[in-house]
């Protein structure tokens, strides 16, 4: 058992898509008695120039709050500001965000991070500087998912480009911690990564989901792996999300929500309308996620 469990369900009455407008790649959380998503506003790289995330008390009726970073605390920014990933630590709410769409050292922008008192916003700039400002081990620096460990360790998993690479976050969140080997970063890369990584930890368990694909077209999909340890290694154990021809395509870069009462987790991911085939029209969306003894099931889209 993972811990006393209270005889229900959790039954929310999900309508996908969760809201009519175009965005991307959600981050999500329950903080403060509400579930958040924190998602991309899916539209061109230069129009993008914040971030927005929806909450809820019910995983129903979701309430939108946009603008939730200060853009004046970060003047290096002209667009691309997407992949929004956030944790909590010593009361604080910590923000990273991909900035620039950086292809060189030499560019401005990359990982940036803000902090809040609330889960809302407004988010301010942590350093007056982007956090991660280069190409390490040719990973592009997007894509970033805090994970906090049982031990409350953070770790930072990002990277597009086909690399993954996780971090520890220090203390103050200011800044990467070493490894024991001296070493701050390392490659983790799984089978067939593109972007998009996801960590849950379940008992002993590291679950890295991640995805695969071209993020545009109907091979774009999630897989998962699983490792006892959070560094890995993760081999490509099964499919999380895939095209279904008759609800959606190219779902994928996932968050999720657990229900410790019952022991349940639920998937939050975009993907596409069958019938609309326009570049950004990437739809938010929920669906219940389950696992199967020590493996996950691919998701039935709904």
């Amino acid at each position: 058992m993972l811990g006393e469990r209270e005889n229900f369900m959790f039954m929310p009455k999900i309508s996908n898509p969760i809201d009519d407008g175009h965005y991307a790649d959600p981050e999500s959380r329950f903080y403060e008695g509400k579930y958040w998503i924190y998602v991309t506003e899916s539209k061109a790289f230069k129009d993008q120039k914040n971030l927005t995330v929806f909450s809820s008390s019910d995983m129903e009726n979701w309430e939108k709050h946009e603008n939730i970073v200060d853009m004046s605390d970060f003047p290096w920014i002209w667009g691309a500001v997407w992949a929004p990933t956030v944790i909590e630590k010593n009361g604080k709410y910590y923000l990273i965000f991909a900035s620039n769409d950086i292809h060189a050292d030499e560019d401005d922008g990359g990982l940036e991070i803000a902090w809040s008192d609330s889960p809302a916003g407004p988010f301010k700039s942590l350093l007056g500087k982007t956090l991660v400002d280069d190409i390490y081990n040719n990973a592009q620096p997007i894509d970033a998912h805090l994970f906090k460990d049982d031990d409350g360790t953070v770790y930072l998993y990002y990277g597009g480009w086909g690399h993954c690479i996780v971090a520890i976050m220090n203390d103050d969140m200011t800044g990467l911690k070493p490894f024991p080997d001296g070493t701050y970063r390392k490659e983790i890369t799984p089978e067939n990564y593109v972007e998009g990584p996801c960590m849950i930890k379940r008992g002993d368990d590291y679950y890295f989901l991640w995805s695969s694909g071209k993020w545009n077209k109907s091979d774009y999909c999630v897989y998962y792996g699983k490792s006892k340890s959070p560094l890995g290694p993760f081999e490509k154990e099964g499919t999380v999300l895939i095209s279904d021809e008759t609800i959606a395509r190219a779902p994928g870069h996932n968050g999720f929500f657990y229900i410790p009462q019952s022991d349940e987790y639920f998937i939050t991911y975009h993907r596409r309308s069958i019938l609309d085939t326009e570049r950004d029209a990437r739809k938010l969306c929920i669906d219940k996620m389950i696992f199967d003894g020590n493996k996950i099931r691919t998701v039935k889209m709904t």
